[in-house]
């Protein structure tokens, strides 16, 4: 398991050169070999998953294992507003050998679990939707022997709820699976979602599992007080929030770097009023960002608008 590991390159977090520590490069501890600290205090852990393996089982274009890095060399020259007393601690990438994609969860929901042990808000930067089957169970893990209930909330074009390919998971199975292994516990809203892009029978799914979901034709015709209302009484229902991002949710005039692009997602002012809410619920336990494909990104806009929606969360809950 632990070749699996990659540590992390600081020479990957570069940016604008400041007397003062004004840029996130400026802030980052590097931790090698998942060394956990043991101080008694909020700190927030970068985990990568440059994975692939679950986008080409679903069919999808590949590319999206060089997204971890990427995102953290633009967000190492971004300016930084956290609180000077938070730790930032990058625990480098989990990899994926010879296509055991299984082995691979197994570890990223292992270390999820150390991290919020250890009081750390896990960020996993992705790779392929797969990554949120794992990172789930992690939280999972940790919340249940509380007795604390989870709710998963997703920004995305799709339901991600396709059942598992010849008995394996893939990016689009990763809710399926959570749902499947966690169905008196599974709370799920999906914010984003288009039909043209999820079948009749996914919609099934979704009503068998009684997820919760905006489609995008709702979300251009419904006010957002409405909206507004519908999360936060999704969010007073449960005691802890995981959010999950998916890049192609995003319309691809400002995401084409993605896997499955499409015209007619959210654009970045609307995804961030969400974002917002959900970082002010002060519910929010861990996140991650995924579906990153820099093969298709056009001057790395996808990248950096994945840089700006880390930011942004991490800003508006611990700014």
């Amino acid at each position: 398991m632990n070749s699996l590991h990659q540590n992390p390159d600081p020479q990957i977090w570069l940016g604008r050169k400041s007397e003062q520590k004004e840029y996130w490069h400026q802030w980052i501890e590097y931790k090698s070999n998942l060394q956990f600290g043991q101080e008694p205090r909020k700190k927030i852990g970068i985990l990568g998953y440059p994975g692939e393996v679950g986008v080409r089982r679903n069919q999808g274009r590949p590319g999206t294992k060089d997204g971890p890095d990427l995102i953290r060399k633009f967000l190492g020259n971004t300016a930084y507003h956290l609180e000077k007393e938070l730790p930032i601690l990058d625990y480098g990438n989990i990899l994926t050998m010879n296509n055991d994609l299984e082995s691979t969860h197994e570890k990223i929901t292992e270390t999820v679990h150390s991290l919020l042990i250890h009081q750390h808000f896990p960020i996993l930067l992705g790779g392929g939707h797969d990554l949120a089957y794992a990172h789930g169970k992690g939280i999972f893990k940790y919340l249940l022997p509380k007795g604390e209930k989870l709710g998963i909330i997703n920004l995305d074009a799709h339901f991600d709820l396709r059942p598992l390919i010849q008995g394996k998971g893939h990016s689009g199975s990763p809710f399926f699976q959570l749902a499947k292994e966690y169905p008196e516990n599974f709370n799920y809203l999906v914010w984003g979602i288009q039909e043209a892009a999820n079948s009749k029978s996914l919609f099934e799914i979704a009503k068998s599992v009684q997820a919760k979901f905006f489609t995008m034709e709702e979300i251009q015709s419904k006010s957002w007080e409405f909206m507004e209302q519908q999360l936060v009484a999704f969010m007073d229902s449960v005691n802890k929030i995981y959010l999950s991002i998916d890049l192609d949710g995003f319309s691809s005039a400002v995401a084409p770097g993605v896997s499955a692009p499409s015209p007619m997602g959210f654009s970045p002012e609307q995804a961030f009023k969400v974002l917002e809410l959900i970082a002010k619920s002060k519910k929010l336990i861990s996140m991650d960002i995924v579906e990153l494909n820099p093969r298709f990104d056009q001057d790395n806009a996808t990248a950096r608008l994945a840089a700006r929606c880390t930011e942004f969360v991490l800003r508006k809950t611990f700014g």
